[in-house]
């Protein structure tokens, strides 16, 4: 069974599929255009020494999320 988690709650390199994208105005639009979209797989592979920003990796890309972005995004991941 898989549950849904906000995306700053996964480990790194953990993945899992977008299934939400939350976010209002420019913040929502901004993580959207980023490729940021329900149905993208991405992959957690590290975070700065305080956990904020946290690097993803989805299409054949990295980027890169401030926790305030990351608390808008959420995951389905395997349970396992």
């Amino acid at each position: 069974m898989n549950k849904t988690i906000c995306l700053r709650q996964m480990a790194v390199d953990q993945k899992g599929i977008i299934r939400i994208v939350g976010g209002h105005g420019e913040m929502g639009r901004r993580i959207r255009d980023m490729g940021l979209v329900p149905g993208v797989e991405v992959q957690v592979v590290g975070r700065a020494p305080l956990n904020d920003p946290v690097a993803l990796r989805l299409r054949d890309f990295t980027l890169t999320l401030r926790n305030n972005e990351a608390d808008n995004i959420f995951v389905e991941i395997e349970n396992g």
